[in-house]
C-alpha cells in the first residue's frame, strides 16, 4: 500500500513538472523572490548572534532556559546531565538537529545538551509540533517538537580583494578563554578558511576542565513542616575533563550547496549523584567517546525539482563505573552504532503549490559487556508525503508519515515490528504583514528505547509505544513588518527615540497516551521506567521582544517569556493521584533578559523563574518543591585594533545565591563568577 501510494504521487508530480516555477510577491514596488519549499508556515523561537552571548549561556542547554514551553532538567553543575523536553511531552519526543541532521541515542533516547558548546553555534531554534517547512526529511516530520542547532560559517559572506583579485580577508580566527568558579578552565578556538570562492573549511576545538566542587545549603522538612536537617556541604564528584573537536567543509555548486562534518567528543567525568540519607558523595564515573560523520547535498535539478540527500554514521562508546560500596558495584561498557540515509524530493507544481516526498532509513545497534545482554538491533524505515500552499494571506502545510520499525535481538527471542501513520496540518493566516494567526494539529509517535525494552533485569519488553496528539492556536505581532514593508514614517516612536518589537502567544492542548517517564534511581545513569498511561496537558506560551534607541549610541532591548502548564495524569480515576500535576512540571515558569549596548560596552541582566511543582505522582506536601529563581549579570567591553577584535566579559551567575534543586536531591551551584577573554580577526 505504501509503495503504491508513493508511485502514484511520484507519477502525478512528474506529469505536471512543467507547471512549477519560482514564486514572486510584489509589495510596494519591492520584489521578493523565493520558493515555497523554504517557507515556514509558523516561525520558531530563535536565539542567535550577540543575544546568545548575553544570556550567560555556554551550552545549548543554558540557552534553552530563555525559550517558552521548554522544561530543562539539570542534575547539577557542569558535569551534571542536562536534558530538555517541550510542553511536558518528554525528552524522547524532541528531535535535536545539528546542522540539519538529527542526533540519535537509541539506548535511552536522551541527548545530553551539556556536550554542545555555544562557541561554535550561530543559531538555536525551537519548533513546537515540527519545523513547518516542506524541505525536510521524513524523520523531521515525526517529532512532537524540534531543536535546530546551526554552526557558524563564513560561506557566502563578501570578502575584499586586492588588485590581483586575491581575497584579503579569506580566513577567520576566533579564540576564547574562560576561567571561573570550581576551577573552571574552558578554551576554544575556531578557524575558518576560504579555500576558494565556493569552498570554506571550518575547524573548531574546545577543551574543558573543572573540579565541579561548589558549596550549597541543604534543608529538608518533615511531614509536619518542621526542619529535619539544615546543613552546608560541598558538592563533590562533579569533575569533568572533556575535549570536543569538529571540522566542516561547506561548498556551493551550481544551483545548490553541500556540507560535510566530522565530530568527536571525549570526556571523563564524575557523576554528582543524588543526595539522600545524608550521603554527600557518590562513586560513579562515566567516560564518553562519541564520534560521527555526516554530510548533506542539495541541488535544484531544474526549475521544478529539487533533490536533497543526507547521510550519517555515528559510533558512541560509554563506560559507566560505580565503586560505591553502599550500592551495587557496576562496571559496564556500552557501544551503540547508527547509520542513516535520507532522501528528499521537492516538486514546485505551481507558484503557490509544492509537494515533497521523503524517505529515511536508519539502523541502530547496541552492544554491552553485561551478562545476559540481548544485543538489540533496530531497523527503521520512514516515508513521508507533504504538500504546502501559499494562497496570498493564507499558508497551509499538510503531511503524513508512515513509520516501520523492526527490532531483533541476537538471541532471537524478541522480534517486534511496529507500524504507524502520523498526520499533521499547519495553517497560518496573515491579514496584515504585521499580524499573523496560526494553528496546527498533529499526531506524533515515538518508540520505546533500548533501555526501556531490553535493559538487563530492568527493561520491560511489554512497554507500549508512546503517542501524542497536539493542538495549537497562536497569534503573532511584529512591528518590524510595519517598518519594513509599509511607509517608513509610521515607525512606532516615543519621546526617547525609535522603538520596535514583537509579541507572540500560543494556547495548546496535548494528549499523551501510554506516556513513559524516566526517573533517576539513586544512580544517575540508570533509570526507573514508569508508564503513566494517559496525560492531558493544557498550556499557554507567551514571548515578546522589544528594543529602544535611547540615544544615538545607546540601545536598550529586552526579551520576556512566560509559560503556564497544567499537565494532569488522567490514567485511572481510582488512584490517589488522578488529576494531579505530573512530576517536575511547574504551573508557572518564565524568564527575562534586559540588554543595554553603549559604545564599546554591553550589559545584560538575566532572570529565570520556575514555580512550585511536585517530585512524585501524588501532589502532597511531602512531594512539594518550592519555586526557585536565578539572576545573572553580564558585562562586556570590546576594543578593535588593526583589524583585531578583543573582548573581555565578566559574568556573575546566581547573583543572590539562591539555593535550589531543578531535580530533587541534586543541588545547583550558588553564586559564582566567570571571566572570559575573546580575540578574533
Amino acid at each position: 500500500m505504501r509503495i503504491a501510494l508513493l508511485i502514484t504521487l511520484s507519477s502525478f508530480e512528474l506529469c505536471i513538472l512543467c507547471m512549477a516555477q519560482d514564486s514572486v510577491r510584489i509589495i510596494d514596488n519591492i520584489t521578493i523572490k523565493s520558493k515555497i519549499k523554504y517557507h515556514e508556515t509558523i516561525a520558531p523561537q530563535t536565539l542567535k548572534g550577540e543575544t546568545l552571548e548575553k544570556v550567560n549561556a555556554h551550552t545549548v542547554a543554558d540557552a534553552l532556559r530563555f525559550m517558552s514551553g521548554v522544561q530543562l532538567k539539570d542534575y547539577g553543575g557542569i558535569g551534571g546531565l542536562k536534558t530538555v523536553n517541550l510542553r511536558s511531552l518528554g525528552s524522547q519526543h524532541v528531535g535535536i538537529h545539528y546542522d540539519g541532521i538529527e542526533l540519535g541515542n537509541a539506548q535511552n533516547g536522551v541527548i545530553d545538551l551539556g556536550q554542545f558548546s555555544l562557541d561554535n553555534i550561530e543559531e538555536v531554534s525551537v519548533y513546537q509540533g515540527q519545523r513547518s517547512a516542506i524541505m525536510q526529511t521524513a524523520s523531521d516530520f515525526t517529532n512532537a517538537g524540534s531543536i535546530y542547532i546551526r554552526t557558524k560559517s563564513q560561506l557566502g559572506k563578501e570578502t575584499s580583494r586586492n588588485n590581483d583579485g586575491k581575497a584579503n580577508n579569506d580566513h577567520f580566527v576566533k579564540s576564547k578563554l574562560q576561567l571561573g568558579a570550581s576551577n573552571l578552565f574552558r578554551f576554544s578556538t575556531l578557524y575558518e578558511q576560504h579555500l576558494s570562492e565556493k569552498l570554506v573549511m571550518s575547524s573548531n576545538l574546545e577543551v574543558l576542565s573543572t573540579n565541579g566542587k561548589y558549596n550549597f545549603n541543604y534543608r529538608r522538612r518533615n511531614h509536619d513542616g518542621s526542619i529535619a536537617y539544615d546543613t552546608t556541604a560541598t558538592r563533590k564528584n562533579g569533575d569533568v575533563q572533556a575535549i570536543r573537536a569538529e571540522i566542516n567543509l561547506y561548498g556551493n555548486i551550481s544551483d545548490g550547496h553541500w556540507q560535510t562534518k566530522a565530530y568527536t567528543y571525549h570526556s571523563n567525568r564524575g557523576i554528582p549523584g543524588a543526595i539522600v540519607n545524608n550521603v554527600w558523595r557518590r562513586g560513579e564515573r562515566q567516560k564518553d567517546d562519541n564520534s560521527f560523520v555526516q554530510g548533506s547535498w542539495q541541488k535544484d535539478i531544474n526549475r521544478i525539482y529539487t533533490l536533497q540527500a543526507l547521510a550519517k554514521y555515528a559510533n558512541y562508546r560509554t563506560h559507566y563505573l560505580n565503586k560505591d560500596t553502599t550500592q551495587l558495584m557496576i562496571d559496564n561498557t556500552y557501544r551503540q552504532q547508527e547509520a542513516y540515509l535520507g532522501l528528499v524530493h521537492v516538486f514546485e507544481i505551481a507558484p503557490w503549490w509544492s509537494v515533497s516526498l521523503s524517505d529515511d532509513f536508519r539502523w541502530n545497534y547496541l552492544d554491552a559487556n553485561m551478562p545476559l545482554f540481548v544485543h538489540p538491533t533496530r531497523w527503521s524505515i520512514l516515508s513521508s508525503a507533504a504538500t504546502a500552499m501559499d494562497l496570498n494571506k493564507l499558508q497551509c502545510q499538510g503531511s503524513i508519515v508512515f513509520s516501520h520499525h523492526l527490532d531483533k535481538t541476537r538471541t532471537g527471542t524478541s522480534r517486534k515490528s511496529y507500524d504507524n501513520f502520523t498526520p499533521a496540518l499547519f495553517l497560518s493566516y496573515r491579514p496584515y504583514l504585521w499580524l499573523q494567526f496560526s494553528c496546527f494539529a498533529k499526531k506524533s509517535y515515538r518508540m520505546p528505547t533500548f533501555n526501556d525494552l531490553y535493559y538487563t533485569n530492568i527493561g520491560n519488553t511489554l512497554l507500549k509505544p508512546e503517542s501524542a496528539i497536539q493542538y495549537d492556536l497562536g497569534i503573532r505581532f511584529d512591528s518590524k513588518a510595519i517598518d519594513g514593508f509599509t511607509n517608513r514614517n509610521t515607525i512606532a516612536e516615543d519621546k526617547h527615540g525609535n522603538m520596535n518589537g514583537s509579541f507572540e502567544a500560543h494556547i495548546y492542548h496535548n494528549s499523551v497516551h501510554d506516556k513513559i517517564v524516566a526517573y533517576p534511581k539513586g544512580q544517575q545513569f540508570r533509570w526507573t521506567m514508569l508508564n503513566l498511561g494517559r496525560v492531558h496537558i493544557d498550556g499557554i506560551d507567551m514571548q515578546g521582544h522589544a528594543s529602544w534607541k535611547i540615544l544615538n549610541e545607546m540601545i536598550l532591548s529586552s526579551r520576556l517569556q512566560y509559560t503556564y502548564q497544567r499537565a494532569r495524569d488522567v490514567t485511572d480515576q481510582t488512584t490517589s493521584y488522578y488529576g494531579d500535576q505530573i512530576p517536575y512540571t511547574p504551573w508557572h515558569s518564565g524568564s527575562m533578559t534586559m540588554m543595554l549596548d553603549y559604545r564599546a560596552w554591553d550589559f545584560a541582566y538575566n532572570f529565570v523563574y520556575t514555580g512550585e511543582r511536585y517530585c512524585q505522582q501524588e501532589n502532597i506536601l511531602y512531594n512539594h518543591l518550592e519555586p526557585w529563581y536565578t539572576s545573572d549579570l553580564h558585562l562586556a567591553w570590546r576594543h578593535s585594533y588593526r583589524g583585531i577584535l578583543c573582548k573581555a566579559t565578566v559574568e556573575v551567575n546566581n547573583l543572590f545565591d539562591q539555593q535550589y534543586d531543578v531535580i530533587i536531591n541534586y543541588p545547583m551551584p550558588g553564586r559564582n563568577l566567570n571571566v572570559t577573554l575573546l580575540c578574533e580577526f
